[in-house]
């Protein structure tokens, strides 16, 4: 089923010029200088880096033929490759079997030449019989481009050697000594021995990974290779690994990281709010990435942003979703894969298949059961996944955050299941931690209790409720503001010591709290009032609990929130 979907993906580019997918016996590189040739012989060197983010020079993308798979084994590309293979120099870390690599690529391009009579090729052969290694150093500037990726440029035509028409063509995976049926397209083709490797995972190899492999007898049927036990012909192989790489590409916008799972989503036919969906879902209320950044998007992706925007706010305040989705065509069908690596493979984290309209009653549940109101004005009403995961990873540290939580999360968000009771728990943990109910955190707390454990909890302040633990949080936030209105700013509050034993064993904390508070409201010009609210609460307690559950503490933590909150809003409103 994936492979299928990433085939009928690739098919569907590669009718637009615009995209950029490579045709089949190719892919796309990237490149950062060209060697130009002249039928004498000559040549000279060319700077083909372009200015990308923050107007640094970054290699450009071209298509170009497709390379073998290499770790430990010395394999050539074809028209193209590393400087270790091309011109025989590398770092000096990185120096060791360098005359391998250059005499590997020139024995290549000498056989090649030797079938064709095309004079690019015997230019190419006639320059790297010549070249001498040294003479790479006179370049200046040559230490940026050691070990990057260099193409051949005909001077005559003005053209890439790669793109000629009738350039030779090599496909290093061909395999026709095997015909099956292929598990892709059900049609009896040749088998590709080896498939294209898997590049852009976060966390994997650079020379990229494999999704289908088979390289430990326990994995070989009879003494066969993968062909024969996973059968997938040479062009559903280029087919799937071309339009995933395509999808990995962050230039592409098709891919977003959730912990050490890349992300990747795409629909089954063209719609522009594809892009802005998921990175308005994933980072929320803006188009930023992950550091927080302003992405550059042109008009095209401003309108479809601010669309999807509109989208989500419908859902959000629960407009049903044929009116949310008016402007949409909700039968559309949304492909949604998570990948991690794994050593030499990609791992499947997740996959997904759903139409748009389901898509968008999860999205639009997911959003109504974590929306609190906000602590300052200045925060966003639709909270991103990055934001959250980031909020209770420890020390507010993306590289902290708990892959298989993250994971998780981002599948109950979109399949409108359970959110994993760890997203739970480590917003409850941060709040002990940090002493801190951020709004980030309180929106993971409403979405679990509403979700998880059936609670029915509002946005904001509801002085009409009477569970013991919500009474319980707000009455510790008056005590607090108590506090700070009798003496001002200072250093530690109630919050900073209690808050932790408050939530958790409220009978050893609360007796002591309310005989201080008493010396604070004899000391603050505004204690009847805190007065009256304390008392207001207290009509609903009882008694103080030994102890609240797990459950009951988020209940707490919320309580709390809406009341400082409120207490927020009433000082402003006075003071205005």
């Amino acid at each position: 089923m994936i492979l299928s979907a990433l085939c009928d993906l690739h098919a569907r580019l590669s009718k637009d010029p615009q995209s950029g997918m490579p045709s089949h016996g190719y892919s796309v590189e990237r490149i950062s200088f060209a060697i130009i040739l002249r039928e004498d012989g000559s040549y000279r060197f060319m700077d083909m880096r372009e200015k990308g983010e923050k107007n640094k020079l970054a290699a450009r993308l071209m298509s170009v033929p497709e390379a073998p798979k290499r770790s430990s084994n010395v394999a050539p590309n074809y028209l193209w490759d590393k400087t270790e293979y091309v011109l025989g120099v590398a770092s000096p870390k990185n120096v060791k079997d360098v005359g391998k690599y250059f005499a590997a690529f020139r024995a290549l391009h000498a056989e090649v030449a030797r079938q064709s009579d095309h004079p690019a090729l015997r230019g190419i052969c006639a320059f790297l019989d010549n070249w001498e290694p040294e003479k790479f150093k006179k370049w200046e500037g040559h230490e940026d481009f050691l070990g990057q990726n260099c193409v051949f440029m005909w001077e005559p035509t003005g053209e890439f050697v790669h793109s000629m028409a009738d350039i030779p063509e090599r496909n290093p995976s061909a395999s026709a000594d095997y015909e099956a049926v292929c598990l892709v397209s059900g049609k009896k083709a040749a088998v590709a021995r080896t498939h294209p490797a898997i590049k852009g995972v976060w966390g994997g190899q650079v020379a990229g990974g494999s999704i289908v492999s088979f390289n430990c007898p326990a994995f070989i049927s009879y003494d066969k290779v993968q062909s024969y036990n996973a059968p997938v012909s040479e062009k559903a192989a280029h087919a799937y690994s071309a339009a995933l790489n395509y999808l990995l590409n962050r230039a592409n916008k098709r891919c977003v990281q959730i912990g050490d799972a890349s992300t990747v989503f795409w629909a089954e036919k063209s719609v522009p709010e594809e892009n802005a969906l998921f990175h308005l879902l994933f980072n929320g209320g803006a188009a930023e990435d992950k550091d927080g950044e302003q992405e550059s998007t042109g008009s095209d992706d401003k309108k479809s942003a601010l669309k999807v925007r509109s989208l989500l706010e419908g859902l959000r305040k629960g407009l049903p979703v044929e009116e949310a989705l008016k402007d949409f065509t909700p039968e559309t069908r949304f492909f949604i894969l998570g990948l991690a690596p794994n050593a030499a493979r990609v791992s499947i984290r997740f996959w997904l298949t759903t139409t748009f309209g389901t898509l968008a009653d999860n999205i639009g549940r997911h959003v109504r059961d974590i929306a609190i109101v906000p602590q300052y004005e200045t925060q966003p009403a639709i909270l991103g996944l990055w934001r959250l995961l980031v909020d209770v990873a420890i020390q507010g540290k993306s590289e902290n955050i708990v892959s298989p939580m993250a994971s998780a999360v981002a599948r109950a968000m979109l399949a409108g299941e359970r959110y994993p009771q760890s997203f739970y728990m480590a917003a409850l943990n941060r709040i002990r931690s940090t002493k801190e109910v951020t709004y980030n955190r309180a929106s993971i707390i409403k979405g679990c209790l509403v979700r998880n454990y059936s609670k029915e909890v509002s946005q904001m302040l509801d002085e009409t409720r009477t569970d013991l633990p919500y009474c319980l949080g707000r009455l510790f936030a008056v005590l607090e503001k108590t506090q700070l209105d009798a003496l001002g700013n200072i250093n530690s509050t109630i919050r900073d010591k209690y808050i932790g034993s408050a939530s958790a064993t409220p009978k050893v904390v609360f007796p002591q709290l309310l005989r201080l508070a008493q010396h604070h409201i004899s000391k603050s010009d505004y204690g009847f009032r805190s007065e009256r609210v304390i008392e207001s609460i207290m009509q609903h307690v009882k008694f103080f609990p030994a102890n609240l559950t797990n459950e009951e503490q988020g209940e707490f933590f919320i309580g709390f929130y809406h009341q400082r909150v409120a207490n927020y809003q009433k000082t402003v409103k006075e003071e205005e």
